[in-house]
């Protein structure tokens, strides 16, 4: 009978033991979170300091507490798929994406990764998730809100230039999100009376010719349909526009700060802080499918106040009291 108890206690302190164990083992445990970049890792650099300032204000200490693998795709969507492969086979915790291409770059790569998206346009249409109440799945996160916004877009351009009739837009047909945010801009268009001159560029080769096309076709504005293409090419687009006299309209603040006219969306480093509270979710057990999809909590307006001068244009005052930021 002793011998039995004593059998008792070493099999009921081994189960106990065990669990305990696992538990400790996984406190231990420094959470792995992969970042595929659809951009460079120079255009890349402030959007990734805000992603990691809002970890650090969440308590994480970075190769302590929490670690961090980043993949670049540099402007070229084909690199996507084989770098969100590369973080799977790397078995992190969670995947965090910019841009729809690459949220389902990661989506074909891993059906049981957590992914927070960040940056996409409208994550129903694209596919990448059921509801935005209710994703479903493995993938959560933030939307850009850019086919609603891009009737705004137009029509800021219009009130700034009333007398503008005919606009280019450059936009990306390799890109799933070209499709509605030009649906939506062609409808802004019709209610406008503004005839759009639609220019696809698929690499930044194609940026002279496009350009020359525009001037050809004698467009009087330009809107540039958002695209990371585009951005990675920025500089090169700004400078494009200014020796066309072109005065163009931009869906984030990067062009402007650049030197481009003016810009009307959501801020990207404040997507990515909030991605960064996604991530601390699921790291403490929340299931992406839970967890709803944020649209932007903060839009803003930024004008070139330098580039409408060097172009002949004046903002309407109506327009200046509006900006969030008017650039000197």
């Amino acid at each position: 009978m002793m011998e039995r108890r004593r059998f008792l206690v070493a099999s009921l302190a081994g189960a106990l033991a065990a669990p305990l164990a696992a538990t400790a083992e996984q406190a231990g445990k420094v959470p792995r979170i992969g970042i595929l970049w659809s951009v460079s890792s120079s255009i890349a650099t402030p959007w990734a300091a805000a992603f990691r300032q809002e970890l650090a204000r969440l308590g994480y200490v970075e190769s302590q507490t929490i670690a961090l693998e980043e993949r670049w795709a540099d402007g070229r969507f084909d690199r996507l798929a084989p770098l969100a492969a590369e973080l799977v086979r790397l078995n992190v915790d969670i995947l965090v994406t910019t841009t729809t291409p690459a949220a389902r770059a990661a989506q074909q790569a891993t059906r049981t990764i957590p992914i927070v998206m960040t940056l996409v346009s409208d994550p129903v249409e694209s596919g990448v998730v059921a509801n935005l109440a209710r994703p479903g799945g493995n993938v959560t996160g933030l939307s850009l809100m850019h086919p609603e916004l891009s009737r705004k877009r137009l029509e800021l351009l219009k009130e700034l230039i009333p007398k503008v009739s005919r606009v280019a837009v450059l936009s990306n047909p390799s890109n799933p999100i070209t499709r509605p945010l030009l649906r939506e801009t062609e409808a802004a268009a019709r209610g406008l009376g503004v005839q759009l001159q639609v220019v696809e560029v698929r690499n930044s080769t194609e940026l002279d010719s496009a350009f020359s096309a525009m001037t050809r076709e004698r467009a009087g504005a330009l809107v540039v349909i958002p695209d990371f293409v585009f951005m990675d090419q920025r500089m090169r687009i700004v400078d494009l526009a200014a020796k066309n006299r072109l005065p163009a309209m931009y869906a984030w603040r990067e062009p402007v700060d650049a030197g481009g006219l003016m810009a009307y969306g959501a801020s990207i480093p404040d997507l990515l802080g909030r991605a960064a509270v996604y991530v601390d979710k699921i790291i403490k057990g929340a299931k992406p499918a839970d967890l709803p999809i944020e649209q932007p909590a903060k839009l803003e307006l930024v004008i070139n106040l330098k580039t409408a001068k060097a172009l002949g244009l004046t903002i309407p005052p109506s327009l200046l009291a509006r900006a969030d930021q008017v650039i000197e």
